[in-house]
């Protein structure tokens, strides 16, 4: 069993439900979550003028190999309803994978750990809550000093459902 951290972000209809319905679909699919951060309402990041996110970061233990991994999660979103219209776009379900062990894969359809990590506040805060002093493979700093040096601006809001 593989260790991977995976971030879920939504900001269509019923959000709770698209992250619920997410959690139960990476269960059957990917593997056994075995820890979730809080869930964080955030502003949109990248594009301005579109709904507020839910965001949150689970640690999933898996069997799948990472492309097998990239696999499901394009199938889970796709069977969600998820429609790429605009990068960075309003969605109901998006699903990235921020590391998986020690791996680095620099492939054209796969990076991990994901490329953005630094730059994404709606992703430090909830993967520093798991796990604050992770050094991720071919980083120098912590989830929290990445965070701590980040420039992103969005604010990020613990959700009160």
């Amino acid at each position: 069993m593989f260790n991977t951290f995976l971030h879920l972000g939504t900001n269509q209809n019923d959000r709770l439900i698209n992250l619920e319905n997410a959690f139960s679909e990476i269960e059957k699919k990917i593997g056994l979550i075995d820890r979730r951060s809080g869930i964080y309402e955030t502003e949109p990041w990248g594009l301005a003028n579109q709904e507020m996110f839910l965001n949150i970061v689970i640690e999933v233990k898996t069997k799948l190999n990472p492309d097998d991994l990239l696999i499901g999660i394009k199938i889970i979103e796709n069977e969600m309803g998820r429609v790429k219209a605009e990068k960075w776009g309003p969605r109901k379900i998006d699903i990235d994978i921020l590391s998986y062990g020690d791996l680095i894969v620099d492939k054209e359809n796969l990076k991990i750990p994901h490329p953005q990590i630094q730059n994404r506040n709606f992703v430090l805060i909830p993967f520093m809550e798991l796990e604050p002093d992770l050094v991720l493979p071919g980083y120098e700093n912590s989830i929290e000093e990445l965070f701590e040096q980040s420039k992103d601006e969005c604010e990020v809001y613990i959700f009160e459902s």
